[in-house]
C-alpha cells in the first residue's frame, strides 16, 4: 500500500507535469478528493482503505477542478539533463544521470554563467576534454545549441525516454497517452 501513488491531471484531462510526471501519494489524493478539490477519475481495483465507520477507494487518477497554468521551468540540473535527452552534447551518447555532469559552453572562469543559454550535458571524458576551453578552442562540436525548454518541450523530452513506459502503472495507461500517435 505505502508504495502507491496516484496520478495527477489538470483540469484539461493532461497531466501537470511529464518531467516528473505529476503525482502524489495515495494519502495526498484521499484528502484531496474528500476535500472535493479534484475529481475521483480511477480507482486502484480492490484496495479500500477503513475508517471506523467507512470504507475508501484509493485513487489511482485525479483530476484538478480548476486549470493551473504552467509555469516557466526550473532551471535544475534534472531539467538540463532531461532537455538534452540524457545525451552528451558533444559525443552524442545517452547515461545515466550520475554519469553525466554541466558544461559551461563559455566557462565560469571566463564570465560563462549558469543558465539555460550556457549550460550543456556532457559526460565526464568530453567535459574533462574541453577543461576551461570554448568547444571551438577544444576542437569539439556542439550537437545543439543550449537553450531555455517549455514546459512542453520538457514534457515530450520525458515521453521519449526509454523508461516512460514501464515506471507507469497500468491504471494511469489510459490518462497518459491522449493527443500522441498511436504504436503499431
Amino acid at each position: 500500500m505505502g508504495n502507491l501513488r496516484t496520478l495527477v491531471l489538470n483540469a484539461d484531462m493532461q497531466p501537470l507535469s511529464w518531467a516528473p510526471l505529476s503525482v502524489w501519494s495515495w494519502q495526498q489524493a484521499l484528502v484531496a478528493v474528500l476535500q472535493d478539490r479534484v475529481v475521483q477519475l480511477k480507482t486502484y481495483d480492490d484496495v479500500l482503505i477503513h475508517s471506523s465507520r467507512d470504507a475508501f477507494e484509493v485513487p489511482a487518477v485525479v483530476a484538478l477542478k480548476r486549470y493551473r497554468k504552467r509555469k516557466k521551468v526550473s532551471f535544475t540540473r534534472y531539467h538540463v539533463f532531461l532537455r538534452d535527452e540524457f545525451t552528451c552534447q558533444y559525443c552524442g551518447e545517452r547515461f545515466a544521470a550520475g554519469d553525466l555532469t554541466f558544461d559551461h559552453v563559455l566557462p565560469k572562469s571566463r564570465s560563462g554563467h549558469s543558465r539555460w543559454d550556457n549550460i550543456v550535458t556532457a559526460c565526464g571524458p568530453d567535459n574533462l576534454r574541453k577543461a576551461n576551453r570554448t568547444p571551438r578552442e577544444a576542437g569539439m562540436k556542439l550537437l545543439r545549441q543550449p537553450f531555455e525548454p517549455t514546459p512542453r518541450q520538457l514534457d515530450a523530452a520525458a515521453r521519449r525516454l526509454p523508461s516512460a513506459k514501464t515506471e507507469l502503472h497500468k491504471t494511469w495507461m489510459d490518462f497518459l497517452y491522449w493527443g500522441s500517435e498511436l504504436e503499431g
